[in-house]
């Protein structure tokens, strides 16, 4: 939100009286910067006997609240995403990008905005004046807006004014275009010569997103989407997404008992925790690949709830298997159980993107944990596709500088610079002589969730 009045908190207070309901909005030094009230019914069925109305008295709290929001917000100019946010403070221009409205904002690429929407939760002021408070003037990411950067701007950043800024992406989606555009020719890869509906982005750090993209709209159960034009122009966008995936393994290490023994080895050895782990797992591991480690511990990782393909914030994490033991060993294993967790998860995502009618072969990662080898070697076993990883690991920084290429001009579309622009570093292949142990694995991470909400059903049945 932006507008002349300084930000800060402030406090409503309602005040119901016999003849009336009476509100104030307070700031946090006391001081009443708006009031408003509003009379209540009274009814007299017979002498000395008065009657009022609790649904009555709630509609007065309802428009004395309304008539103060209308006062601290009427003063509001424009409500912005962060990116358009940004983009506008560049600029000036109060344009907003397709992108954040579609994805946030309840947005159609096709019909625009939804009157309806706005007036169910009683914000219909957002309708007047062409919604100009909301965005009046949507546009594609990487589409040039008005005369650059402003000179007020530019002194600001230490840049010439003047030069071109684009409309802008959400991070992560902005990671997506940074990658899936790559040119692939020389890997042997399956999606060499093939559409770019072939590939899935897959943006992984604290959470993780993966980014499907598509020629016809696909509606695909627990996955958001279909978003037109939302990450590469002219493509319908789907994104599955999993809560809290770095934090889950960072949350499984640090609360083991061994995690003080480990970090003083991988100091020692000046490696990071993660690295140390990858080297412990090698050491302990058998004739067979490190994977089949975990052959009888299993993870869940719901820890905060499923985001796809589930859509079940109720669920929680899993973990089965556990020994009596506490050392450095089972530490390992509890943290390769967890990565390949994760990786079952995107495994869970892939299926239900094709179950709808995406076609995928390729997956191409970014983010903090596309750094960790062991990480990226579960993806490719688990889900059988190699895995692409950029020359570049900053992403997403990368796609945001494609928009702003093809915003300057010196690319003709957002689909050239990124085929530009995108460069493969490494490719990782499956090794497919693991794949039926992790056909088993899949199978009892799928009936994990399946007890698990069986004894949900148990628990809060009658």
């Amino acid at each position: 939100m932006s507008g002349e009045q300084e930000t800060g908190s402030y406090y409503l207070g309602v005040d119901v009286g016999t003849g009336s309901v009476r509100a104030a909005l307070v700031d946090q030094c006391g001081v009443l910067l708006a009031f408003a009230d509003h009379p209540i019914k009274k009814w007299e069925p017979q002498f000395n006997h008065h009657e009022q109305s609790s649904e009555d008295i709630w509609a007065a709290c309802c428009v004395v609240t309304k008539n103060l929001r209308e006062s601290c917000w009427d003063k509001a100019g424009h409500f912005f995403d962060l990116p358009d946010f940004l983009s506008w403070k560049a600029t000036g221009v109060t344009a907003r990008s397709l992108c954040s409205l579609v994805c946030k904002w309840t947005y159609s690429a096709e019909k625009g905005w939804d009157d309806s929407f706005w007036k169910m939760i009683g914000l219909e002021d957002f309708i007047t004046d062409n919604y100009s408070k909301i965005g009046k003037q949507v546009l594609p990411p990487g589409t040039p807006l008005g005369n650059g950067l402003t000179p007020e701007a530019a002194k600001d950043l230490g840049l010439p004014s003047g030069i071109a800024v684009a409309t802008s992406l959400i991070d992560a989606h902005a990671g997506g275009l940074g990658v899936i555009g790559a040119d692939v020719r020389g890997h042997g890869l399956a999606c060499e010569g093939q559409p770019m509906t072939s590939r899935l982005a897959i943006i992984c750090g604290t959470s993780s997103c993966h980014m499907g993209i598509s020629k016809d709209p696909i509606f695909v159960p627990g996955v958001w989407g279909p978003y037109f034009s939302a990450m590469v122009p002219d493509f319908w966008l789907n994104e599955g997404g999993q809560s809290v995936t770095g934090k889950l393994i960072d949350h499984m290490v640090q609360g083991h008992a061994a995690f003080p023994e480990l970090q003083a080895k991988a100091t020692a050895s000046c490696q990071s925790v993660y690295a140390y782990l990858n080297s412990h797992l090698d050491l302990i591991k058998k004739a067979q690949s490190v994977g089949f480690l975990t052959v009888d511990l299993h993870v869940w990782p719901d820890f905060h709830g499923n985001r796809s393909p589930l859509a079940d914030l109720t669920l929680k994490g899993m973990v089965t298997g556990l020994k009596l033991s506490q050392d450095l060993d089972d530490l390992a294993i509890l943290y390769l159980a967890t990565i390949q967790a994760i990786a079952f998860g995107t495994r869970f995502i892939i299926e239900a993107l094709e179950g709808a009618g995406h076609s995928i072969t390729t997956l191409f990662l970014c983010g903090g944990l596309s750094k960790n080898p062991l990480f990226v070697q579960m993806h490719a076993d688990i889900t059988g596709m190699p895995v692409v990883l950029s020359q570049e690991v900053e992403s997403v920084l990368v796609g945001a500088a494609i928009l702003g290429a093809c915003a300057s001009g010196d690319f003709a579309s957002v689909q050239e610079a990124m085929a530009r622009m995108s460069k493969v570093g490494k490719v990782v292949f499956p090794r497919h002589e693991d794949k039926k142990f992790y056909d088993k694995k899949y199978r009892v991470f799928l009936k994990l969730v399946e007890h698990q909400k069986e004894y949900a059903a148990i628990m809060h049945g009658d």
